[in-house]
């Protein structure tokens, strides 16, 4: 069950590998995602001494929690492989080469959140999607119409 998507992602990069890492939460961060209170739309992902963090990943606080509750966008520890770690970490190094994260979501009761490395997109590939996009808007317009 998805959380929280990025669109945005899609549009701006070219998703090249995937990867599904657990988030550190803490408190009543886990009621609150699962009632659907995130956003992932400004967040990034940097690597800092062996570990995967993402940053700017809203998650409004729990309306019932205490005034323990931990703040909105504080940065939050992903969950990998040391294999996955350094497999980002040599693509990351090239040039053109980011992570960035796609989706959160729940997998066998856990938050999850799906992440990919990803080549950024120039202006003219922005607009051929585009134009893809609206191609395909089109043949489906044009089929719902015959039937």
């Amino acid at each position: 069950m998805i959380l929280a998507n990025n669109k945005k992602a899609f549009f701006e990069y070219f998703i090249e590998d995937r990867f599904e890492a657990g988030i550190e939460l803490v408190g009543s961060e886990v009621k609150s995602i699962k009632a659907g209170k995130t956003s992932i739309k400004e967040s990034f992902i940097r690597i800092i001494r062996d570990e995967v963090f993402i940053m700017g990943m809203s998650v409004v606080p729990w309306s019932f929690g205490s005034v323990y509750n931990p703040e909105e966008k504080r940065v939050r520890k992903l969950l990998l492989h040391r294999k996955e770690i350094e497999k980002l970490r040599e693509k990351v190094t090239q040039k053109g080469y980011t992570i960035v994260p796609l989706n959160v979501h729940l997998s066998k009761g856990f938050v999850k959140v799906e992440i990919a490395l990803a080549r950024g997109k120039k202006n003219y590939d922005k607009r051929e999607s585009l134009a893809k996009k609206d191609q395909q808007r089109t043949i489906e317009r044009a089929i719902k119409e015959r039937y």
